[in-house]
């Protein structure tokens, strides 16, 4: 296994972690304030949280491959991409 860190936008970091057939993106979300729901769209994963307050922001960010499963976990949002 290989683990590479980069940048996902200017505020958030991910992690991608290479197996033999897949790549793993993780991306720490423990800051989002509110109900997460994610989306994959080929290569794109888009995040939207939306807030207690009615607000909802959403960030889009390329994967390294076609996305196979995605999930959010405890804040940490895992998506799997195929190699």
């Amino acid at each position: 296994m290989t683990t590479h860190q980069r940048s996902i936008s200017d505020e958030e970091f991910g992690r991608v972690y290479e197996y033999d057939d897949s790549l793993v993106v993780a991306l720490d979300l423990a800051d989002a304030e509110g109900e997460v729901a994610v989306d994959t769209v080929g290569e794109t994963v888009i995040v939207v949280v939306e807030g207690d307050d009615g607000t909802s922001t959403e960030t889009e960010f390329e994967l390294p491959g076609e996305a196979r499963e995605s999930t959010v976990n405890n804040g940490v949002l895992t998506v799997e991409v195929d190699a």
